[in-house]
């Protein structure tokens, strides 16, 4: 390892940095002048007019100087750093070095550029190198011949895919994503009541597959689903079919490239798929959630691997779900998180107007749950475009369209008594002469997204939302 002087003057350069070259004269003066010691970043053999030049392709020093840009002229006396100045500014050279005339020819001045030290991938392994990570997860090693893949699986992590091995690099990656403190607890992940720390869940996200830029909505994903009245561990330990369901809003949608235009409830985007599965590993991983344990789902549902969408709020006539919701402004990200079935489509090709399409929608969710269940647990409606223009070429507001809905999804009480229509399902005697709504108010919630062609939307049913056991979706901030 290099060993720094006590006192005088340090430079670190690399030769592929047109700044660091065009200061090599000066360089070759300070070190004739000052006994100038200068540290090559990636060629040991640059600059050549230096005598005794230092090999830190290593990067160890440059690493310890906390260097970000080359050149870099450092005044070090008593062993501690006094003064530094980077690029080349003539002025500033001049007065770090203590000398006059430095650079007689050059321009004044020119930005110097980014230092290997700070590359991505070199950073992650110096701060390892260094023992700096401040990561306090437990570090597992795997035996010279065990497969990475099938250890993982073997060991309970994985929800049935392969998983991305969460080495110390790639974790330190993901917590870039973010300015939270690694060890801030975001909340307490049930069933086993484990606190969910940025770090744990900056390991799960590798595993998924995210991008250090998807952190936040990962972040805000699992504050929403461990709010209380979305009720986690009621989710998971339900018979139903549920999992949650991550709607995204705001900026962040387009940020991070996800869709909300055709397949948006499908396969092949990174960020919808690696986000929702992120959500899940974490309940399962740090929580324990596991199926056939605590997760008592008698049938499930695909979304339990992933189930996260963006709204297409670009191209809807009305405001997005998490200014309706909590009262944003248009552009803040946020994301809701739904306690939902799988998918149950609406295929209306023939309705022109807003009535007719709304009796649609209403027929469709009435036999949601069940026919004879009222009133019955909250829906999200996933509105496609072709849908949806129904409704803005007739000027109808969103208010309008859940008014219409709420009032068409009224069922005669006599067709929920138990035996009614032949169906031993069903409520008390009582119930005949009433009229029940299917749903409570603020049950349902309208979202656009999906393609341009194609008269089909779709209904995601939600858990029971009645009850001390039931859940409520939850909107949450992405919090940058």
């Amino acid at each position: 390892m290099s060993v720094l002087p006590r006192d005088g003057l340090v430079a670190v350069v690399k030769r592929d940095c047109p700044t660091c070259e065009l200061t090599a004269p000066v360089l070759g003066d300070l070190a004739n002048r000052a006994g100038l010691q200068v540290y090559t970043q990636d060629d040991p053999n640059f600059p050549e007019n230096v005598p005794h030049r230092i090999d830190d392709t290593g990067l160890d020093v440059s690493h310890r100087l906390k260097i970000e840009v080359v050149p870099t002229l450092i005044r070090l006396q008593d062993g501690a750093e006094v003064d530094r100045t980077y690029g080349w500014d003539r002025a500033e050279w001049e007065r770090v070095a203590g000398l006059a005339g430095l650079g007689g020819g050059l321009p004044e001045m020119r930005p110097g550029c980014g230092a290997r030290n700070i590359e991505p991938g070199i950073i992650e392994r110096l701060k390892i190198r260094f023992n700096e990570t401040g990561l306090r997860s437990r570090r597992i090693e795997l035996g010279g011949d065990e497969d990475e893949h099938e250890a993982m699986h073997e060991r309970g992590w994985s929800d049935g895919l392969p998983l991305v091995p969460p080495t110390e690099e790639r974790v330190l990656k993901m917590l870039d994503g973010t300015a939270r403190d690694p060890q801030e607890v975001v909340g307490i992940v049930p069933p086993i009541l484990a606190p969910a720390t940025v770090e744990k869940i900056a390991i799960n996200a590798v595993m998924a597959g995210c991008k250090p830029e998807y952190m936040p909505v990962v972040l805000a994903a699992v504050e929403a689903v461990l709010d209380e009245t979305f009720a986690m561990h009621g989710v998971l330990a339900t018979t139903m079919f549920v999992g949650p369901v991550v709607i995204v809003n705001g900026s962040v949608r387009r940020r991070i490239g996800m869709n909300a235009k055709g397949n948006a409830l499908g396969q092949g985007n990174r960020a919808n798929g690696a986000i929702g599965r992120a959500l899940q590993l974490v309940i399962r991983n740090i929580g324990g959630g596991k199926p056939q344990e605590v997760d008592r789902a008698t049938l499930g549902n695909p979304g339990k691997y992933t189930y996260c969408f963006a709204e297409d709020e670009e191209g809807s006539c009305w405001e997005p779900l998490a200014v309706e919701r909590v009262g944003l402004k248009a552009g803040q990200s946020a994301v809701t998180v739904f306690a939902g079935f799988g998918l149950q489509g609406v295929v209306d090709q023939k309705s022109r107007t807003p009535e007719s399409l709304s009796r649609s929608f209403a027929e469709s969710l009435k036999v949601m749950f069940n026919v004879k269940s009222a009133p019955s647990a909250d829906a999200l409606i996933v509105m496609s475009p072709e849908h949806e223009r129904t409704y803005r070429e007739a000027g109808w507001s969103k208010a309008r369209v859940y008014e219409e809905l709420y009032k068409l999804t009224e069922i005669p009480g006599e067709d929920l008594v138990a035996g009614a229509k032949g169906i031993a399902e069903g409520g008390p005697a009582s119930r005949a002469g009433t009229m029940v709504s299917k749903f409570r108010p603020g049950g349902l919630m309208i979202v656009r997204a999906g393609g341009n062609a194609g008269m089909f939307s779709g209904i995601i049913g939600g858990w029971s939302s009645s009850g001390p056991r039931g859940s409520t979706p939850v909107t949450k901030e992405v919090r940058n």
